[in-house]
């Protein structure tokens, strides 16, 4: 008969083993769902993570709240676009997290601007330029291929701070890197005729896509970013579009619609609103969003 001593031991190792297993999988923080969709992608179930804010959610005006801080306070990783894109809330939520691991400096701190080629980096900066970013325009994700630049140095950063992981991690990414380059020449395929395309956009969220699909931005409705639509501009940008002729109204879903509404009534053209990101939340996944945003914007030009 087994001693109550050998039983108690033994019964203390399994705990100590399922310990060692929770304390093995990494606590992700992600600013954005782009990024927790990205991640998911690449570690799968040896992540927990989390998404701070949602695809309807502005990510520039976010509230440092204490649900957040008690996530961020368990996190081993922070992965966020940067490029002062989260700068309103993020120093903010370090700062009150206290936690030493995804400071600044530190391998959990991860910014995935620092790993692509930034488009409208300003001459100069100016408050009466508007909602103007130093480091360019952060909104990086909306085009693919920038996901698959970031996508390389995510993995090692996972494989660094899970080191015992590493092939995990490494086949991982060699999977998605396969997967993502042939999901790009699909997309690309796909949306070969809206090239040349003239759009006029509501706030320079898509510039990325822009570029990616060779789009050609008429006028952007704002006036200086991050500045709401005024009637004189508005009426400024409908005349414009009497000498030259554009195919769409691209909109971001956050963003409030009567502007564009307002310019499709008076010129007849099409409102396309996009998903500013992949809904995270409810399970969608980076391709099944981008499958969404090139299906959409193909719409008016079939």
């Amino acid at each position: 008969m087994l001693s109550k001593s050998f039983i108690f031991c033994g019964f203390a190792a399994v705990l100590c083993a399922h310990a060692g297993m929770a304390q093995a999988t990494l606590n992700v923080f992600a600013c954005e769902p782009e990024w927790a969709a990205l991640a998911k992608e690449l570690g799968a179930t040896r992540l927990e993570i989390y998404s701070a804010t949602t695809a309807r959610q502005d990510p520039h005006r976010i509230e440092a709240r204490p649900s957040l801080i008690a996530k961020a306070r368990k996190a081993d990783l922070l992965i966020c676009t940067g490029a002062e894109l989260e700068i309103g809330w993020l120093p903010l939520l370090l700062r009150r997290a206290g936690n030493a691991r995804i400071q600044v400096g530190k391998p959990g701190h991860f910014l995935a601007s620092e790993h692509v080629d930034m488009l409208e980096v300003p001459e100069k900066l100016d408050r009466s330029l508007g909602d103007i970013h130093a480091s360019g325009n952060p909104h990086i994700h909306t085009d693919p291929r920038n996901m698959l630049r970031i996508a390389g140095p995510l993995s090692q950063r996972l494989q660094t701070l899970d080191p015992d992981h590493a092939d995990h991690y490494q086949q991982r990414y060699r999977e998605f890197e396969r997967a993502w380059q042939q999901a790009i020449r699909d997309w690309s395929g796909r949306a070969a005729a809206v090239k040349g395309t003239n759009i006029v956009v509501h706030h320079d969220f898509w510039s990325y896509l822009i570029d990616w699909l060779g789009l050609n931005k008429l006028a952007t409705l704002e006036p200086v970013p991050g500045v709401s639509p005024s009637t004189r501009h508005l009426a400024e940008v409908k005349q414009l579009l009497k000498t030259q002729q554009a195919e769409m109204i691209l909109d971001t879903n956050y963003l409030n619609e009567r502007p564009a509404r307002w310019l499709s009534e008076q010129t007849g053209l099409p409102v396309v609103t996009l998903p500013a990101s992949v809904d995270y939340h409810s399970g969608e996944t980076l391709q099944q969003w981008f499958d969404r945003v090139v299906d959409r914007i193909r719409e008016p030009v079939k």
